[in-house]
């Protein structure tokens, strides 16, 4: 039963999006859904889009190893993102009308920029596809208790998911991340209702967590563990805010109190609702700690879904499938488009001279096919564990892109010279460190960051003023 409604509910999120496929008739429509969508589906797509594997089943084996201490890249670093993307880059970004973070680089600075900068953000998010692959297997594995392989479920969820996002791309995003969202607030309440109440009660659960130091999450007063720490909260607080997903959806709003409220919102809902996936993993331990220990020996991803079908009915299994899903199936779309719109605007486009709209749309949805091609055989062929992969896939934006955007935003002094040396500084730094450098002293992304904005500044007050300057805030309307 359980299958077939996996199954089934499979199908049904592909009819879905097919359906929302009928609104695509240009390359903006496909990108950013026409800048059409309201404060709901902006929220449920931030939301939806970043409440990821890792989260239900990457931060909670986390949790469960490490405490608060191991989550401070995600959820806090995560969630500081989108609340810093809303406050702060959201409005000037939006009032440009651009497709893409590229096209910000390129009327910034110059092509050379935006095309570093765009293979960079494309890179990126290997891991973070593929971690949402890995985890469609994962499920497949558990439901069929293990007669598909981990290997085998990738291959096919991420049919499922290159399918829908191939044809329907923004809109097919929205609207099923819309309905996806719903069921994972409804789905992951009830499991944690249940599991609570399996453990002994709401107070019980945390008042053991507490005694067992899971809460504490600031560093010591060493110098390195504060630089460690400092290292996993800006990986992705900061790392991730040069990232195309996060941008197509402020971009997608329809105006701009939604881009900003909407991403805003979206980053405190998935702050505070992170919590209950962690919740459901203690629970765990006090319900059954013999099999927590045996499963977490061998692949700690795997607790709460052992969990579910050991211990809940059939009915709490559908519900708890049900929400994994749409947890991972909303995050992999999203995050599956974003590269591919990247790829085909800002590398293909600019190389290929007289491109019309609907080339460029044909040659998205082909990079869509052949980016989920290759994020599935990368998922197919690592050991990485979820969490590791989500954390790992922000470091070349962190130290490449990060400055190069917020400065070209709000430094007037931004130029070219300045760019060309944050890049190389700053990603050559990393490259050099990650090669190099001793393991466990200071993380090469953080020093890496650290050189991008002294070549920034360098470069800021030797080179020329940079004439693209005046555009920076100003509506655009030619893409």
């Amino acid at each position: 039963m359980l299958l077939w409604f996996v199954v089934a509910y499979l199908a049904i999120s592909l009819l879905i999006g097919l359906a929302a496929a009928t609104k695509v008739h240009n390359a903006r429509d496909y990108v950013v859904a026409g800048r059409n969508l309201p404060m709901v589906m902006v929220l449920a797509m931030v939301f939806a889009t970043w409440f990821g594997a890792e989260t239900v089943l990457g931060i909670s084996a986390t949790f469960l190893d490490e405490g608060f201490r191991g989550l401070i890249s995600d959820p806090l670093g995560a969630s500081l993102c989108l609340v810093l993307f809303g406050l702060i880059f959201a409005r000037p970004l939006y009032r440009m009308n651009l497709l893409t973070l590229g096209d910000f680089f390129r009327a910034r600075y110059n092509h050379k920029t935006e095309l570093v900068l765009s293979i960079c953000i494309v890179i990126s998010y290997l891991g973070w596809v593929a971690a949402q692959m890995t985890a469609l297997g994962l499920v497949f594995n558990v439901l069929t208790q293990g007669e598909i392989s981990v290997a085998q479920g990738t291959v096919i969820g991420a049919s499922v998911v290159i399918f829908y996002t191939l044809f329907g791309g923004m809109w097919s995003v929205a609207i099923t991340t819309f309905v996806q969202m719903i069921l994972i607030i409804i789905g992951l309440i009830y499991i944690a209702w249940v599991a609570g109440d399996m453990a002994g009660g709401f107070g019980t659960v945390v008042s053991q967590a507490h005694a067992e130091g899971k809460f504490s999450f600031l560093p010591t007063a060493d110098l390195l563990d504060i630089v460690g720490w400092i290292a996993a909260l800006v990986t992705l607080a900061l790392g991730s805010i040069p990232q195309q997903d996060v941008f197509q959806r402020v971009n997608s709003s329809k105006n701009e109190k939604v881009a900003v409220w909407g991403t805003t919102l979206g980053g405190i809902s998935y702050f505070f609702f992170a919590a209950v996936p962690l919740f459901i993993a203690y629970s765990a331990k006090i319900i059954d700690p013999a099999m927590v220990a045996s499963v977490g020996a061998k692949d700690s991803q795997l607790i709460l879904p052992t969990l579910v079908m050991n211990h809940m009915s059939v009915f709490a299994q559908i519900v708890f499938f049900g929400a994994l899903l749409s947890v991972i199936m909303s995050t992999a779309s999203g995050t599956l488009l974003a590269p591919a719109v990247t790829f085909s605007e800002n590398i293909v486009r600019h190389s290929v001279k007289g491109m019309t709209d609907n080339q460029l749309l044909w040659v998205t949805r082909g990079t869509v096919l052949v980016f989920g091609i290759l994020v599935t055989l990368y998922a197919t062929s690592t050991s990485e564990s979820i969490h590791g992969m989500v954390e790992n896939a922000y470091r070349i934006t962190l130290a490449g892109a990060f400055v190069p955007l917020a400065a070209g935003l709000f430094w007037r002094r931004a130029n070219n010279l300045g760019v060309t040396l944050s890049i190389a500084l700053g990603l050559g730094t990393w490259i050099l460190l990650e090669i190099f450098g001793e393991e466990g002293v200071v993380e090469p992304h953080l020093i890496g960051l650290v050189a991008s904005a002294i070549g920034m500044v360098i470069g800021g007050y030797l080179g020329k003023p940079t004439t693209q300057a005046d555009v920076v805030g100003k509506p655009q309307t030619d893409n």
